[in-house]
């Protein structure tokens, strides 16, 4: 099993952890990128936008306001769309530095032009899912798209892979996603990423995930266990942070357990072929039983049933040639619970 891929989402966390460790938001977001390097990260993801962009100012909130307590998106979105193409860039430099991949969601299509340079792959939220025009502008850039797929219908993905593939990108990657925050466990639907699997069988599928962390990791591992290839999860520095990401995202020893239950699963799958390994030769040998001799023998004596019991190791005669052995004579004298072998009759 070959580990997936994954994204800590950065999106716009590092604002709050500024302000309350009195750093620049700059400062905050490399901290960000290099915590996700140290937990085991395989790209950063931040989110590039401007509130008057990318919302009209009496959108509603749709998050969960004892957490968040912004009553609209617009109010929301200003508090954190501070960062121009500079400081991206500033970022996307820190983090080849460090060796990790960095990428951004554009909300608009000046965002989308000024990332080409900067990332190797595009990723789109699930609410520019249906945003067919700003979809066909990034797949002319000829970059691999993940496009996640939360309050979808298959028929909306549908139409949204045809237009990606119009545009001439084939490299897509389609990301189960609930969009819910945080998602109530049995709202997760982690079967959906089998369903997507099936519907689209030649794209990528993942998972962006928006539950609450559990302590194992196990909604994310189970994910990449029903197929997911890439897995995407908000992170944050501290969970107990204000704000619409900070509680349902992941920390940084959250994100190492994820990667450790990966490393295990990569470790354990081994072989598809059904055979005996190597380490199980010696217990093979030891362990099975053969027909071993109960009673002293004469040379010349027939061996009868009641001088037989099945025995451990398994170094002599096996078990299912029993009814050819009893009836035949030993040519030699054998001792009280010898290991028969085929030499001695």
């Amino acid at each position: 099993m070959k580990k997936p891929y994954i994204i800590a989402e950065v999106g716009v966390n590092f604002y709050d952890t500024a302000k309350q460790e009195g750093i620049t938001p700059l400062e905050a977001a490399k901290k960000y990128v290099y915590e996700a390097k140290q937990a085991g990260a395989d790209a950063v993801k931040f989110q590039s936008y401007k509130a008057d962009t990318i919302v009209s100012k009496n959108s509603p909130a749709y998050w969960d306001l004892t957490k968040e307590p912004t009553t609209t998106q617009h109010g929301l979105f200003q508090k954190h769309d501070s960062f121009n193409k500079e400081d991206y860039q500033v970022l996307c430099d820190y983090s080849k530095e460090l060796g990790i991949d960095f990428m951004s969601t554009p909300f608009d299509f000046d965002s989308a032009d000024y990332l080409a340079d900067m990332i190797d792959i595009y990723k789109i939220s699930s609410s520019d899912l249906t945003n067919i025009p700003f979809i066909q502008h990034i797949a002319k850039k000829g970059k691999p798209i993940y496009i996640s797929t939360g309050a979808a219908y298959i028929s909306e993905i549908e139409q949204a892979v045809r237009a990606i593939r119009e545009a001439g990108c084939n490299d897509i990657c389609l990301l189960h996603c609930v969009l819910s925050y945080p998602t109530k466990n049995e709202d997760a639907n982690l079967n959906m990423i089998k369903h997507l699997k099936d519907i689209f069988p030649d794209v990528k599928i993942g998972y962006s995930d928006h539950t609450m962390p559990d302590k194992t990791m196990t909604i994310l591992t189970t994910s990449y266990l029903f197929g997911a290839e890439i897995i995407e999860k908000h992170f944050t520095l501290d969970k107990t942070l204000k704000g619409n990401d900070h509680y349902h995202a992941m920390d940084p020893e959250d994100l190492k357990i994820a990667v450790e239950n990966f490393k295990l699963l990569e470790v354990i799958g081994g072989s598809y072929n059904k055979t005996v390994l190597d380490c199980e030769k010696t217990p093979r040998r030891e362990a099975r039983r053969s027909i071993v001799i109960n009673t002293n023998l004469k040379k010349g004596d027939i061996i009868k049933k009641e001088d037989i019991m099945l025995k451990r190791p398994g170094t002599g005669i096996k078990p299912e040639h029993i009814e050819i052995v009893i009836g035949r004579s030993v040519n030699r004298d054998i001792e009280e619970d010898t290991v028969l072998t085929w030499d001695m009759i």
